[in-house]
């Protein structure tokens, strides 16, 4: 079953900031994870951020599972995705 990807404004203003190649390089991984996003991510400790998390090189995609939906919060390299939250 694949899951709806769905995208914050603050998504969006994650993803326009970063370079074409890793805009690509994130859109490759959502496709491919939104087939079974179970196997693919991880659990965040603080709830506050957001539920879970993919890892795609040395950025983290933040992200919530709605019914048949994967709300992406977040987008940003590993070191500062984490900050002003």
């Amino acid at each position: 079953m694949a899951y709806q990807l769905i995208y914050t404004h603050r998504a969006y203003r994650d993803i326009r900031r970063l370079t074409p190649e890793i805009k690509q390089r994130v859109k490759t991984a959502l496709e491919k994870y939104k087939d079974n996003p179970g196997f693919y991510a991880q659990k965040l400790t603080n709830p506050v951020f957001g539920s879970y998390r993919f890892r795609i090189g040395d950025y983290r995609v933040i992200f919530d599972i709605v019914e048949e939906q994967l709300s992406i919060l977040r987008v940003g390299h590993r070191g500062d995705i984490y900050r002003g939250l």
